[in-house]
C-alpha cells in the first residue's frame, strides 16, 4: 500500500500600490514536526495583490509536488492555508472567478495536483507570517534590483503558527527542552524519509527552496512594506480582497433643461452647462481636490458631462477619457419634454415604460434593459483597466442609477425610487470577488 504523505502549504502575496511592485512567498511544512520543507518566493514586477496571491499558491503547490515528484496521484495530500479569502473561496469552488487575470492562474493552480489531493483553509493574516515574510523579502530584493535568496540565518526560525487539525500534540516538557524537542522531531522526520518506498525523492529542505528570476533593474524601488486596505463590505470587513476599483459617480451640473425636469438624453439636443451648472462643477472640483483620492477621470461623450469633467480635470491636473457607454438614455420623441407633456402626448407609451424595463420611449428610444447592457459593459471595462484605483465617472441620471441598482442587484423599477440631484456624488466599490458595495448616494454636501 502506498504511504500517504501529508503536507501543509502556506502562501501569501502582496503589492505595493495594488497594482504596484509585487511578490509572493510560500512555505511547505511537515504537519507532524513543524519543520520547513521548502520555501519559494519571487518578485514578479507590477501586479495586483490578487495576482500575487495566486502566484504564491502556484509556487507553493509546485514546491510541495517537487518534494515527492514520483509519488503516485493521491499519495501526496496538501492542506493549503492562506489569508486570502478570495483565493480560498474561488479555489474551493464556492465563489465564481470573474476577473480575467484570475481565471488562467486558478486553472494553472488546479492542474498541479489532483483536486482530491488539495484542501483549502482560510487563516487570519497573523497566522500566515512565514509566507508574508517571504513575500516581503522578495519585494525588498526586487526593489534593490536583486533576486530573492533564502536566508540561512532565518530558514529554520519560522514564525510560530497557530496549531491546526494536522498538528501533533504540544510537548509537555519544560521550556528548556525546546531545542531537544526540535532535534527529536527532525530525527523522526529523517527516519520517516528513510522508510519511504524506493524511488521516492528525498529532497533536503535547502534544495527545495526556489529563487526568483532576476527582476528588471528599472523596477520601482521602495523599502516600505506593502499596505493592504481594509474595505468595508456590508457589515463585515474583507482585508484580503485588496483595494477595490472605486467609482465616484458625479452627475453633470445643471443645464437650462434641468430645473424644469425635462427629458434630456442622448437623442436630442446636447445642452451645455448653465451658469449654475458651471458653479456646481467648480465646487465639485474643489471637493475632490481637498480629498485627494481621484486618480482617473472618465466621462460620457455628451457636452454637459465633458464640460463638468473638464472643470474637475483642470483642478486636479488629470486628463479626461471619454467612455461612450456612459451616455444618457435616448428618450426618442420625449426629448426636451416635461413629464406632464409626455403624459399628455404619449400617455399609453409612458404607462408601459413605467411598468416594463423592456419598453422604450416613443419614437425609437432606448429601454432601460438596453441602457443597462451598455452601462454594464462600460463598467466591466473600467473595472478591468482601473483595478485598485479611484475613478471619477462623470455621467447622467440613468447610467448612475443603473450602476447603483446593478450593484444592489435590485430590479429595474427601483430606479424610479432613487433621487439624483444635479452635480450629486454617489460611490460604488467593486471588489476582486465580483461583489460591489454602494458607499454613497446623491450626496450634495459639497455644493453648500
Amino acid at each position: 500500500m502506498t504511504a500517504v504523505r501529508r503536507l501543509v502549504m502556506e502562501a501569501d502575496g502582496g503589492s505595493r500600490g495594488n497594482p504596484g511592485p509585487a511578490g509572493y512567498g510560500a512555505v511547505v511544512i511537515d504537519p507532524v514536526t513543524g519543520e520547513t520543507l521548502a520555501e519559494a518566493a519571487e518578485y514578479i514586477g507590477v501586479a495586483t495583490n490578487n495576482v500575487a496571491e495566486y502566484r504564491g499558491l502556484i509556487a507553493g503547490l509546485e514546491a510541495a509536488k517537487a518534494l515527492f515528484p514520483d509519488a503516485p496521484d493521491g499519495s501526496v495530500q496538501v492542506a493549503v492555508r492562506m489569508d486570502s479569502k478570495l483565493v480560498v473561496e474561488q479555489m474551493s469552488g464556492r465563489w465564481k472567478i470573474k476577473h480575467p487575470d484570475m481565471k488562467p492562474l486558478a486553472a494553472r493552480a488546479a492542474k498541479i495536483l489532483p483536486a482530491a489531493s488539495v484542501t483549502y483553509e482560510w487563516i487570519p493574516r497573523a497566522q500566515n507570517k512565514h509566507a508574508d515574510r517571504l513575500a516581503n523579502e522578495a519585494m525588498d530584493a526586487g526593489g534593490r534590483g536583486e533576486r530573492w535568496e533564502p536566508s540561512s540565518s532565518t530558514a529554520d526560525l519560522d514564525t510560530p503558527r497557530t496549531r491546526g487539525p494536522l498538528d501533533p500534540p504540544e510537548a509537555s516538557g519544560p521550556p528548556g527542552d525546546a531545542a531537544a524537542g526540535a532535534a527529536k522531531a527532525r530525527a523522526a522526520l529523517a527516519g520517516a524519509r528513510a522508510q519511504a518506498p524506493a524511488g521516492t525523492a528525498r529532497t533536503p529542505a535547502a534544495t527545495a527552496r526556489t529563487t526568483a528570476a532576476q527582476p528588471p533593474a528599472a523596477t520601482a524601488r521602495t523599502a516600505a512594506r506593502p499596505t493592504r486596505a481594509t474595505p468595508q463590505v456590508g457589515w463585515g470587513v474583507a482585508p484580503d480582497l485588496g483595494e477595490p476599483a472605486t467609482f465616484v459617480l458625479l452627475r453633470h451640473g445643471e443645464t437650462a433643461l434641468t430645473p424644469e425636469k425635462r427629458f434630456s438624453g442622448s437623442g436630442g439636443t446636447d445642452p451645455e452647462l448653465s451658469a449654475t451648472g458651471r458653479d456646481q462643477a467648480a465646487r465639485a472640483a474643489e471637493h475632490f481636490a481637498a480629498r485627494g483620492t481621484v486618480q482617473e477621470i472618465v466621462s460620457s461623450p455628451l457636452r454637459r458631462c465633458r464640460e463638468t469633467a473638464a472643470v474637475v480635470a483642470a483642478r486636479l491636473g488629470l486628463e479626461v477619457r471619454v467612455e461612450d457607454g456612459l451616455r444618457e438614455t435616448d428618450f426618442g420623441a420625449w426629448e426636451g419634454l416635461t413629464f406632464a407633456e409626455v403624459r399628455e402626448r404619449h400617455g399609453e407609451d409612458l404607462t408601459t415604460w413605467l411598468s416594463s424595463p423592456e419598453a422604450a420611449p416613443t419614437g425609437g428610444g432606448e429601454s432601460f434593459i438596453e441602457v443597462a447592457d451598455r452601462v454594464a459593459a462600460a463598467r466591466d471595462g473600467l473595472i478591468a483597466r482601473h483595478a485598485g484605483r479611484t475613478v471619477l465617472v462623470v455621467t447622467h441620471v440613468t447610467p448612475i442609477k443603473t450602476l447603483i441598482r446593478l450593484a444592489l442587484e435590485a430590479p429595474p423599477q427601483s430606479m424610479f425610487r432613487m433621487e439624483l440631484s444635479a452635480a450629486s456624488i454617489s460611490t460604488v466599490a467593486y471588489y476582486g470577488d465580483g461583489n460591489a458595495s454602494v458607499r454613497l448616494l446623491n450626496d450634495t454636501s459639497h455644493l453648500g
